[in-house]
């Protein structure tokens, strides 16, 4: 358990600030031309986020194994979705720069 609430608070407190000022521009002005489509990096940031909370708030509510085996599949569709996401905005700039 105690694994659970660490993993919870360490991804709290590192994806889920840094995918909310992703979303909303509030980065450093030095890291606007690293970070260009920031909007679609800090929806990916917070895909990957919620796959934390969805891993751990059913095992530690002592929730049935049903309903932990759903969330966890949801939070790995989540992460997909986030990586898909990190990957079109890639191969965008990639595209972009040409």
């Amino acid at each position: 358990m105690i694994w659970q609430w660490t993993g919870l608070a360490v991804f709290s407190l590192t994806l889920l600030p840094a995918g909310i000022a992703l979303l909303t521009g509030h980065v450093p002005q030095r890291l606007h031309s690293r970070l260009t489509p920031m909007r679609p990096r800090g929806i990916a940031l917070l895909a990957f986020y919620t796959a934390a909370p969805l891993n751990t708030l059913p095992r530690l509510a002592g929730a049935s194994t049903t309903v932990t085996l759903a969330a966890t599949a949801l939070a790995g569709l989540l992460t997909c979705a986030g990586c898909i996401l990190v990957i079109l905005t890639g191969h965008r700039i990639q595209a972009n720069s040409r």
